[in-house]
């Protein structure tokens, strides 16, 4: 079996995301990997977005499209580099968290994608699903949940 050569790992900015991105990039210096950190993001449409406009006038911007994403993926690429990933590139991937990873996985031909283990124990988790347990069944590569909670 060969090493890794491309780890994704998913964020959302919780503790436990970022969690994940530290393991991932402990993981992706030692196989000497790139390191692809992912956020997925639904935009703002239709009424909350015109409330948030006319709430945060010319601050709107901070709101708006991928920029939560953005400062998200800013964040996970520091604490990345902090824990020893050499090579890091992120991603802000519009849609729901699973098909975005997933459809972010293939599209950077990831060897291994890694997500935190939050919500799969939970009650919500188990009668909704959850992204870790989805993710683990729909990913086109080899999936490794950590436990962060």
């Amino acid at each position: 079996m060969s090493t890794y050569q491309t780890v994704m790992v998913g964020t959302d900015g919780s503790e436990s995301s970022f969690a994940a991105v530290d393991r991932a990039a402990r993981l992706a210096a030692v196989c000497g990997a790139e390191l692809v950190v992912v956020c997925a993001y639904v935009p703002m449409r239709g009424p909350d977005l015109a409330r948030a406009q006319d709430q945060l006038g010319a601050e709107a911007h901070q709101v708006v499209g991928s920029a939560p994403a953005e400062d998200t993926l800013q964040t996970a690429r520091d604490r990345a580099r902090s824990h020893g990933a050499r090579r890091v590139r992120s991603l802000a991937v519009e849609g729901e968290p699973v098909a975005a990873l997933a459809r972010a996985a293939r599209e950077c031909s990831a060897d291994l994608l890694i997500v935190g283990n939050r919500g799969l124990r939970s009650l919500a988790g188990r009668l909704l699903g959850s992204v870790p347990a989805d993710i683990a069944r729909k990913a086109p590569v080899d999936v490794l949940i950590v436990h962060t909670t």
